[in-house]
């Protein structure tokens, strides 16, 4: 399972635009957005870059079709969860999934975290499409802990998604992928903890 756009690359079979948003996302997570230029998209979407221009004519274009593509990878992540009959199983599964992502958050860290706190130092209103795909993701954790029976469910989806934010910043700065499944073993036991008080 994974939670990031890289861990679903652009085929041969997707069109130019589809490429493009996938390789932006990729590239703006592996390098940030400042250091990324379009010629380095193109190159990893295997699209001339002359050709760029035709679907996005500027960088911030493709920082909007990158937000796009991590929107849309989280909306299959939430598809797969919800194969899961109990809400506290889903949650679990999402950790999961979170620490098998565990190397690349050694080397580049959240792909939405570092996104988002990239575009949120810019105020120029990208950092509000992606404080969109964080709020998906933080209503549906509180659905789970609503359908737990948690009265608490927000603050619960907060303080997930917090530790979630804080383990793969101390993964990336001491490049130490155990930290990640220290924490997800404690993450899935405190799941299991709440779901049987």
């Amino acid at each position: 399972m994974t939670n990031s756009v890289e861990g679903r690359r652009a085929t041969p079979k997707a069109g130019k635009r589809e490429r493009l948003a996938a390789a932006a996302a990729q590239v703006f997570h592996e390098q940030g957005v400042e250091k990324t230029t379009i010629a380095d998209i193109a190159r990893v979407a295997d699209v001339p870059l002359g050709n760029v221009y035709y679907y996005f004519k500027t960088k911030d274009q493709l920082v909007e079709a990158a937000l796009g593509a991590h929107a849309q990878t989280l909306q299959g992540l939430i598809t797969v969860l919800e194969q899961y009959d109990e809400p506290q199983d889903r949650l679990k599964a999402l950790v999961h999934g979170w620490v098998d992502q565990r190397d690349r958050a050694v080397q580049f860290g959240c792909p939405t975290g570092t996104l988002a706190s990239e575009l949120g130092k810019r105020g120029d209103g990208l950092e509000l499409a992606s404080a969109a795909s964080i709020r998906t993701l933080l209503d549906w954790i509180e659905q789970q802990f609503t359908a737990m029976g948690r009265l608490d469910a927000g603050e619960l989806a907060v303080a997930l998604f917090a530790a979630y934010q804080g383990i793969s910043l101390l993964t990336n700065t001491f490049r130490d992928p155990e930290l990640m499944v220290t924490e997800g073993r404690r993450l899935q036991r405190w799941i299991d903890s709440l779901a049987s008080e």
